[in-house]
């Protein structure tokens, strides 16, 4: 090609540049299930994911042991994060997550709430007369057979000699916000919630933390489900970030070390 073909050429691609920039890549969709104790701190981190990489995100909350059930039963989610390793060892085992992308991301605390503002504090063991200190009210906590914060919070209270006695009075809500409503609500006057949880309530008090060994760890796992497309990787590149890392410390929880 003569010179003058060559370099008229070139300057046809770049005025056809000009005038047709590249298109930026398509924005896309996520769904995420993750669990209800996780409420405030993924707010912030949508938010976040969102500002950075132009994607939608869809956060659905509930439940640990019901988000997993759905998933299992076909329901479209793209990345999901349990509040308890055992939900998500279920839906490892049925082959329902992308291989390689389970992770444990945050570690939690377990509290015993009391309705109002300003409750005095109480040393939790075994010689800890919560009965007594029920009266005719309830304990409340989340579903105690299938929501890990229930799980937890009734294997502390085995540990510590006093599920027998106060068994009978557990109102179990569906999950631990739903619990922390009770309290805040004055419907109950105690009960057991995590630690970020008693934070985001103003109309709660913790005043005991169940000490670690009375319970398994409180840890999260997450990981992208089995057959997500689009920005599922992304995602959980950001939720070890700096950003995500910053919006889950500011509700209280423990990022788990790289």
């Amino acid at each position: 090609m003569p010179v003058r073909r060559a370099i008229a050429a070139a300057a046809a691609v770049v005025l056809f540049a000009a005038a047709f920039p590249a298109t930026p890549a398509k924005a896309e969709r996520l769904t995420v299930f993750a669990a209800a104790s996780l409420t405030d701190a993924m707010a912030a981190v949508e938010a976040g994911f969102e500002a950075a990489t132009g994607h939608e995100v869809a956060v659905s909350l509930a439940g640990s042991s019901a988000l997993a059930r759905q998933i299992e039963a076909g329901a479209p989610a793209d990345v999901f994060i349990s509040a308890n390793p055992g939900w998500m060892d279920e839906l490892e085992a049925a082959g329902r997550l992308a291989p390689g992308t389970r992770v444990d991301l945050l570690r939690n605390a377990l509290v015993l709430i009391a309705h109002g503002p300003g409750a005095a504090p109480v040393e939790i063991g075994p010689e800890l007369d919560l009965a007594a200190r029920l009266g005719a009210g309830r304990l409340a906590m989340a579903l105690v057979e299938a929501v890990p914060a229930g799980i937890y919070g009734k294997a502390a209270l085995e540990r510590l000699g006093l599920w027998e006695d106060v068994a009978p009075r557990v109102a179990q809500a569906d999950n631990v916000r739903a619990a922390l409503a009770l309290v805040a609500t004055g419907a109950a006057p105690y009960g057991i919630v995590y630690a970020t949880d008693a934070r985001a309530e103003d109309d709660v008090t913790a005043i005991g933390t169940f000490p670690a060994e009375t319970h398994p760890p409180i840890l999260y796992p997450a990981a992208a489900i089995a057959g997500a497309e689009g920005p599922a990787a992304a995602f959980l590149d950001y939720l070890a970030g700096p950003e995500a890392r910053a919006a889950f410390e500011a509700e209280g929880f423990a990022v788990v070390a790289d």
